[in-house]
Protein backbone atom coordinates (compact mmCIF):
# COMPACT_ATOMS: atom_id res chain seq x y z
CA UNK A 1 0.00 0.00 0.00
CA UNK A 2 2.79 2.18 1.18
CA UNK A 3 4.46 1.39 -2.55
CA UNK A 4 1.35 1.97 -4.67
CA UNK A 5 1.31 5.84 -2.98
CA UNK A 6 4.87 6.30 -3.35
CA UNK A 7 4.56 5.25 -7.18
CA UNK A 8 1.11 7.56 -7.01
CA UNK A 9 3.55 10.74 -6.00
CA UNK A 10 6.26 10.04 -8.65
CA UNK A 11 3.94 9.94 -10.93
CA UNK A 12 2.02 13.08 -9.48
CA UNK A 13 5.64 15.18 -9.62
CA UNK A 14 6.39 13.98 -12.90
CA UNK A 15 3.27 15.77 -14.56
CA UNK A 16 3.18 19.05 -15.90
CA UNK A 17 2.07 21.94 -13.95
CA UNK A 18 -1.04 22.78 -15.46
CA UNK A 19 -0.72 26.49 -15.46
CA UNK A 20 2.90 26.48 -16.86
CA UNK A 21 2.30 28.11 -20.21
CA UNK A 22 3.27 26.18 -23.30
CA UNK A 23 6.28 26.76 -25.53
CA UNK A 24 5.19 28.45 -28.31
CA UNK A 25 4.91 26.75 -31.77
CA UNK A 26 7.63 27.45 -34.21
CA UNK A 27 5.55 26.90 -37.56
CA UNK A 28 7.31 26.09 -40.33
CA UNK A 29 10.61 26.29 -38.73
CA UNK A 30 10.25 30.43 -38.66
CA UNK A 31 10.59 32.73 -41.76
CA UNK A 32 14.12 31.40 -41.95
CA UNK A 33 13.21 28.75 -43.52
CA UNK A 34 10.96 29.85 -46.18
CA UNK A 35 11.63 29.41 -49.95
CA UNK A 36 11.55 32.88 -51.19
CA UNK A 37 12.58 31.61 -54.46
CA UNK A 38 9.30 30.39 -54.93
CA UNK A 39 7.08 33.10 -54.00
CA UNK A 40 5.16 34.46 -57.19
CA UNK A 41 6.10 38.11 -58.04
CA UNK A 42 4.69 37.62 -61.15
CA UNK A 43 2.09 40.58 -60.97
CA UNK A 44 4.60 42.73 -59.11
CA UNK A 45 7.02 42.35 -61.79
CA UNK A 46 4.47 43.11 -64.28
CA UNK A 47 3.16 46.11 -62.91
CA UNK A 48 6.72 47.40 -63.08
CA UNK A 49 6.96 46.35 -66.30
CA UNK A 50 4.68 49.43 -67.29
CA UNK A 51 6.99 52.34 -65.37
CA UNK A 52 9.90 53.82 -66.94
CA UNK A 53 11.28 55.34 -63.77
CA UNK A 54 13.94 57.28 -65.99
CA UNK A 55 11.35 58.75 -68.09
CA UNK A 56 11.57 62.36 -68.23
CA UNK A 57 8.28 63.49 -67.84
CA UNK A 58 8.33 60.75 -64.54
CA UNK A 59 11.18 62.75 -63.29
CA UNK A 60 9.63 66.49 -63.97
CA UNK A 61 6.48 64.87 -62.19
CA UNK A 62 8.13 63.87 -59.58
CA UNK A 63 10.30 67.13 -58.82
CA UNK A 64 7.01 68.99 -59.19
CA UNK A 65 5.14 66.86 -56.29
CA UNK A 66 8.24 67.08 -53.51
CA UNK A 67 8.72 70.96 -54.61
CA UNK A 68 5.38 72.41 -53.98
CA UNK A 69 4.69 71.70 -49.96
CA UNK A 70 8.31 72.29 -49.65
CA UNK A 71 7.83 75.94 -51.54
CA UNK A 72 5.10 76.84 -49.53
CA UNK A 73 6.33 75.89 -46.65
CA UNK A 74 9.77 77.43 -46.69
CA UNK A 75 8.09 80.38 -47.77
CA UNK A 76 5.52 80.90 -45.69
CA UNK A 77 7.94 80.48 -42.42
CA UNK A 78 10.05 83.01 -43.55
CA UNK A 79 7.21 85.26 -44.05
CA UNK A 80 6.52 84.17 -40.30
CA UNK A 81 9.59 85.20 -38.87
CA UNK A 82 10.13 88.21 -41.19
CA UNK A 83 6.99 89.90 -42.20
CA UNK A 84 9.12 90.51 -45.78
CA UNK A 85 6.59 89.70 -47.86
CA UNK A 86 3.71 91.78 -45.98
CA UNK A 87 6.27 94.07 -46.09
CA UNK A 88 6.77 94.25 -49.49
CA UNK A 89 3.11 94.57 -50.29
CA UNK A 90 2.08 96.83 -47.86
CA UNK A 91 -0.57 94.22 -46.60
CA UNK A 92 -1.13 90.47 -45.15
CA UNK A 93 -3.83 90.07 -46.92
CA UNK A 94 -2.31 90.68 -50.52
CA UNK A 95 0.76 89.35 -49.53
CA UNK A 96 -1.13 86.32 -48.73
CA UNK A 97 -3.02 86.28 -52.01
CA UNK A 98 0.05 86.51 -54.30
CA UNK A 99 1.38 83.50 -52.16
CA UNK A 100 -2.20 81.39 -52.84
CA UNK A 101 -1.86 82.13 -55.89
CA UNK A 102 1.76 81.25 -56.73
CA UNK A 103 0.62 77.87 -54.96
CA UNK A 104 -2.33 77.34 -57.39
CA UNK A 105 -0.18 77.97 -60.35
CA UNK A 106 2.22 75.32 -58.73
CA UNK A 107 -0.50 73.14 -58.22
CA UNK A 108 -1.97 73.24 -61.70
CA UNK A 109 2.01 72.72 -62.84
CA UNK A 110 1.92 69.79 -60.74
CA UNK A 111 -0.83 67.93 -62.10
CA UNK A 112 -0.24 68.72 -65.96
CA UNK A 113 2.90 67.18 -65.04
CA UNK A 114 1.27 64.03 -63.57
CA UNK A 115 -0.91 63.81 -66.31
CA UNK A 116 2.04 64.24 -69.02
CA UNK A 117 3.79 61.35 -67.10
CA UNK A 118 0.50 59.25 -67.39
CA UNK A 119 -0.04 59.61 -70.96
CA UNK A 120 3.45 59.27 -72.12
CA UNK A 121 3.53 55.83 -70.43
CA UNK A 122 1.48 52.59 -71.24
CA UNK A 123 -1.72 51.24 -69.29
CA UNK A 124 -2.15 48.36 -67.75
CA UNK A 125 -4.63 45.67 -68.90
CA UNK A 126 -4.90 44.17 -65.58
CA UNK A 127 -6.20 48.23 -64.31
CA UNK A 128 -8.36 48.66 -67.73
CA UNK A 129 -11.71 47.71 -66.35
CA UNK A 130 -14.94 49.18 -66.08
CA UNK A 131 -15.04 48.30 -62.32
CA UNK A 132 -11.44 50.12 -61.60
CA UNK A 133 -12.91 53.22 -63.40
CA UNK A 134 -16.24 53.44 -61.81
CA UNK A 135 -14.02 53.09 -58.15
CA UNK A 136 -11.65 56.07 -59.90
CA UNK A 137 -14.64 58.19 -60.65
CA UNK A 138 -16.19 58.05 -57.23
CA UNK A 139 -12.55 58.74 -55.57
CA UNK A 140 -12.91 62.00 -58.11
CA UNK A 141 -16.23 63.18 -57.04
CA UNK A 142 -15.04 62.46 -53.41
CA UNK A 143 -11.76 64.14 -53.09
CA UNK A 144 -13.51 67.22 -55.82
CA UNK A 145 -16.28 67.34 -52.50
CA UNK A 146 -13.36 67.20 -50.28
CA UNK A 147 -11.22 69.56 -51.63
CA UNK A 148 -14.09 72.26 -52.10
CA UNK A 149 -15.93 72.20 -49.34
CA UNK A 150 -12.24 72.59 -47.77
CA UNK A 151 -11.86 75.98 -49.53
CA UNK A 152 -15.52 76.80 -48.37
CA UNK A 153 -14.80 76.27 -44.80
CA UNK A 154 -11.52 78.23 -44.62
CA UNK A 155 -11.76 80.53 -47.30
CA UNK A 156 -8.54 82.27 -49.34
CA UNK A 157 -6.56 83.40 -46.20
CA UNK A 158 -7.27 80.09 -44.19
CA UNK A 159 -6.55 77.66 -47.06
CA UNK A 160 -3.45 79.54 -48.19
CA UNK A 161 -1.26 79.64 -45.16
CA UNK A 162 -3.31 82.79 -43.85
CA UNK A 163 -2.00 81.98 -40.10
CA UNK A 164 1.53 82.68 -41.17
CA UNK A 165 0.56 86.24 -42.65
CA UNK A 166 -1.07 86.92 -39.03
CA UNK A 167 -4.46 86.45 -40.48
CA UNK A 168 -5.86 84.31 -38.01
CA UNK A 169 -9.62 82.40 -37.57
CA UNK A 170 -11.31 83.25 -34.67
CA UNK A 171 -11.80 79.77 -33.48
CA UNK A 172 -10.62 76.08 -35.05
CA UNK A 173 -13.06 75.41 -37.86
CA UNK A 174 -15.45 72.23 -36.79
CA UNK A 175 -18.07 72.23 -40.01
CA UNK A 176 -17.53 69.65 -42.95
CA UNK A 177 -15.69 68.25 -43.92
CA UNK A 178 -13.15 69.00 -40.42
CA UNK A 179 -15.50 67.30 -38.31
CA UNK A 180 -14.90 63.92 -39.95
CA UNK A 181 -11.57 64.22 -40.93
CA UNK A 182 -8.29 66.04 -40.31
CA UNK A 183 -6.39 67.82 -43.27
CA UNK A 184 -9.37 67.14 -45.59
CA UNK A 185 -8.03 69.60 -48.70
CA UNK A 186 -4.82 66.87 -49.01
CA UNK A 187 -6.24 64.00 -48.82
CA UNK A 188 -8.99 65.26 -51.07
CA UNK A 189 -6.16 66.23 -53.24
CA UNK A 190 -4.76 62.72 -53.29
CA UNK A 191 -8.00 61.31 -53.74
CA UNK A 192 -8.29 63.06 -56.83
CA UNK A 193 -5.30 62.24 -58.37
CA UNK A 194 -5.49 58.20 -57.23
CA UNK A 195 -8.98 58.52 -59.18
CA UNK A 196 -7.23 59.82 -62.07
CA UNK A 197 -4.65 56.91 -61.61
CA UNK A 198 -7.27 54.32 -61.95
CA UNK A 199 -9.29 55.39 -64.59
CA UNK A 200 -6.35 55.74 -67.21
CA UNK A 201 -4.99 52.32 -65.85
CA UNK A 202 -2.10 53.75 -65.32
CA UNK A 203 0.87 51.81 -63.00
CA UNK A 204 2.78 55.18 -63.02
CA UNK A 205 -0.07 57.16 -61.87
CA UNK A 206 -0.27 54.92 -59.10
CA UNK A 207 3.61 55.95 -58.10
CA UNK A 208 2.88 59.64 -58.39
CA UNK A 209 -0.09 59.27 -56.17
CA UNK A 210 1.93 57.60 -53.08
CA UNK A 211 4.59 60.19 -53.93
CA UNK A 212 1.78 62.75 -53.55
CA UNK A 213 0.55 61.02 -50.38
CA UNK A 214 4.15 60.78 -48.76
CA UNK A 215 4.49 64.45 -49.66
CA UNK A 216 1.31 65.50 -47.89
CA UNK A 217 2.55 64.06 -44.96
CA UNK A 218 5.52 65.51 -44.62
CA UNK A 219 4.36 68.80 -44.94
CA UNK A 220 1.54 67.69 -42.32
CA UNK A 221 4.01 66.59 -40.21
CA UNK A 222 5.86 70.69 -40.34
CA UNK A 223 2.43 72.42 -40.65
CA UNK A 224 0.55 71.01 -37.47
CA UNK A 225 3.21 71.72 -34.95
CA UNK A 226 3.82 75.06 -36.55
CA UNK A 227 0.58 76.29 -36.69
CA UNK A 228 -0.55 75.19 -33.41
CA UNK A 229 2.85 77.49 -32.11
CA UNK A 230 0.92 80.33 -33.81
CA UNK A 231 -2.04 80.14 -31.84
CA UNK A 232 -0.42 79.08 -28.54
CA UNK A 233 1.48 82.80 -29.00
CA UNK A 234 -1.84 84.56 -29.82
CA UNK A 235 -3.47 82.58 -26.82
CA UNK A 236 -0.40 84.28 -24.69
CA UNK A 237 -0.41 87.35 -25.74
CA UNK A 238 -4.37 87.61 -25.57
CA UNK A 239 -3.69 87.03 -21.35
CA UNK A 240 -0.87 89.72 -21.51
CA UNK A 241 -3.22 92.40 -22.87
Amino acid sequence: MCRINSDSKAVQNQSPIPNEPAAPVDCCGGLNNVDYSKMDFTLMEEFLRHINFYDTSFCVALIAIIFNPFFWNLVARWEHRTRRLSGLFGSPFLACYCLGFIIILLNVLRSHSMTVAMKAQPRWEAMDRMDVFYVGTALIIVGTVLVVSSFLALGFTGTFLGDYFGILLDEKVTVFPFNIMENPMYWGSTANYLGLALIGASPVGLILTATVAAAYKVAIQFEGPFTAQIYRERSQRRKHE
